[in-house]
């Protein structure tokens, strides 16, 4: 089997959040990475809820998901259930700039297929979004900062010549409570780009971390907030062997 491992003997000091925007260092600091070692693949499990639209019903999701920091990308795998029937199987992929998403109806016909620019940059979007569960990636080469006040900060991830950016918001103790960009959405075959926030509602210890253990993805539409996904993070692992992407 194919691995994708790297040695690690890097930790991150308290030198290396000097150059961040003060809330940005109340971030990190609150998270538990200084004196850790440096993340290079990550292995999440997690549950909850999904739906494709406000007329569309609730569906139980569970969700295996695999990083890698350098060079970034992520490997996506979940299932979808009503009524304890698997419904639906969805599979996300980042690598190398260019996100492929599809799914599948009972494992057997393909009901969305989507590449191309407005996935890159949603693909792009959700691994800089995801890394609040591997913060250390916060501090890599391919992350700019730039402070906006004492609560939040905007911040930019570029890979393979493209960029994205968005603005994070933490509270006094240093948690991060929301996330904000502009993402494209696709809505009956042809995309918009639309606010999109993920609240984060609950904390935890895992990984030895402090991460954010629950939050809920909504986008903000002129008609109105359109809330579909709502998850619980299950198992972190860092640093294990993983396939190769």
């Amino acid at each position: 089997m194919n691995t994708h491992f790297m040695s690690n003997n890097r930790l991150v000091t308290t030198d290396m959040l000097q150059h961040l925007p003060e809330p940005v260092r109340r971030y990190l600091t609150y998270t538990g990475v200084v004196g850790k070692p440096w993340i290079n693949t990550v292995q999440i499990k997690y549950s909850g809820k999904f739906r494709r639209g406000l007329d569309q019903p609730w569906m139980q999701v569970t969700a295996r998901q695999c990083y890698i920091t350098n060079p970034p990308g992520f490997v996506w795998n979940a299932r979808f259930n009503i009524a304890g029937l698997p419904l639906m199987s969805g599979h996300d992929k980042y690598k190398a700039g260019h996100g492929h998403m599809y799914g599948k109806l009972a494992g057997l016909f393909t009901i969305f297929d989507a590449r191309g620019e407005e996935m890159d940059q949603g693909t792009m979007l959700r691994y800089l979004n995801e890394m609040t569960w591997f913060p250390i990636a916060f501090l890599g080469e391919n992350i700019t900062w730039q402070g906006v006040d004492d609560h939040s900060a905007q911040v930019t991830f570029t890979d393979c010549g493209k960029s994205v950016s968005a603005h994070m918001f933490f509270d006094d103790a240093g948690r991060l409570t929301n996330f904000v960009t502009q993402r494209y959405r696709e809505n009956k075959g042809s995309f918009t780009l639309d606010t999109w926030e993920t609240p984060m509602t609950a904390y935890g210890v895992l990984g030895g971390l402090n991460l954010p253990i629950r939050g809920q993805a909504v986008w903000k539409l002129s008609s109105g907030d359109l809330k579909y996904a709502d998850l619980e993070l299950k198992e972190i692992e860092y640093n294990g062997a993983i396939e190769a992407f």
